[in-house]
């Protein structure tokens, strides 16, 4: 007797792995996920940050059994999901300015706890944050430090796609080095974004201490789901930030979104990660190790270190600094990372507010 056929889709591009096991599918493989951000929003053609709000809120909602709320910060995802007078999101949301996300955020959970208190009502609607990573670690980066030092209970999501794609792909914190953009532009003795610049905000957030952080991807819905599910469990301040391509802005095909996510996990150059009370849990190993210059080349944001006039040393410097996360953060082995930095108190934190 033949056993029985299995089909796996795990490392594919494939949505929802709708042909496994139902305790291994995604929200997405279900018909009656929550679908949050529903179609007829104005986000470019295969735009990683549709995707990656799309995941991530059906997936909070699902852990919430629909009680949430959301603050979102201007930039991309408020422009093309709410063009006036017309809505893409089916839950409570609400805009707020480029730089004070978290602290609405945090507003909105004291408000909804008071209101359940005084109403006798157990049941809290829980609240996300959410924002570019231009309203994230720069123009925003004082209200959500402000959040994490106080421990907020407000999931603070980044969708990262390491520019400022609204106004124009410009450099932001979270543009990484050599990459041009419209203010980095291909001059000079090291063309491209600075290096030695910008901030690495899931090691900051661990700094604070908080309960919850993590990194994520759109290549990896399992995972992303996994990580933002986890975060509803725990109250008080939690970060997770989101690698999710700009095909405009990175220069790459519109039906590379996914694979270029990929790349950029299977390279090292986007380590993935979570973390609570500021020690590192569990990463994400790498399957099969790229060099950076698959990643590279797919991107017009980086064709000056891939073509006939590419300067080897600045390619082997990328090169380093992914070798330098496989080695930091143990993407190869078969042990979590021991030398990541431990705040001091971390572990006075507490679950509850």
């Amino acid at each position: 007797m033949l056993d029985a056929i299995k089909f796996y889709q795990t490392g594919s591009n494939t949505v929802g792995n709708r042909l496994l096991n139902p305790s291994m599918r995604a929200v997405q493989a279900s018909v009656d996920r929550p679908n949050t951000l529903i179609s007829g929003h104005r986000a470019c053609q295969g735009c990683g940050e549709a995707l990656g709000a799309r995941y991530a809120i059906d997936a909070a909602m699902r852990a919430t059994g629909g009680q949430l709320m959301i603050a979102n910060a201007t930039g991309c995802l408020e422009v093309f999901s709410t063009p006036y007078p017309e809505s893409a999101w089916r839950l409570p949301w609400i805009h707020s300015l480029f730089g004070n996300t978290a602290a609405v955020g945090s507003g909105l959970a004291v408000a909804a706890r008071v209101r359940a208190a005084k109403a006798g009502n157990t049941n809290v609607p829980r609240v996300i944050a959410q924002g570019g990573d231009g309203g994230t670690t720069d123009i925003g980066f004082g209200p959500l430090s402000g959040m994490f030092e106080r421990n907020d209970d407000v999931l603070y999501i980044c969708y990262d796609n390491q520019a400022y794609m609204n106004t124009g792909v410009q450099r932001s914190s979270a543009t990484p080095p050599a990459a041009r953009t419209a203010t980095t532009q291909l001059v000079g003795d090291e063309p491209g974004a600075d290096w030695g610049k910008g901030k690495n905000v899931p090691l900051i957030a661990m700094a604070h201490g908080i309960p919850y952080v993590a990194t994520a991807s759109v290549c990896d819905l399992k995972d992303l789901e996994y990580k933002v599910e986890k975060a509803m469990s725990f109250h008080g301040a939690r970060y997770i930030q989101i690698l999710v391509p700009c095909p405009l802005g990175w220069g790459c095909a519109s039906g590379n979104t996914v694979s270029v996510a990929r790349l950029a996990c299977e390279t090292g150059f986007y380590p993935i990660f979570e973390a609570e009370y500021g020690k590192i849990t569990s990463v994400r190993k790498i399957r099969q190790k790229q060099p950076v210059i698959n990643f590279l080349k797919m991107q017009r944001r980086y064709a000056h270190l891939t073509g006939k006039k590419a300067d080897p040393k600045v390619l082997a410097r990328i090169q380093a600094l992914c070798d330098d996360n496989i080695k930091s953060f143990d993407l190869l082995g078969d042990d979590i990372p021991e030398t990541m930095p431990v705040p001091v108190q971390a572990h006075e934190r507490s679950h509850e507010v």
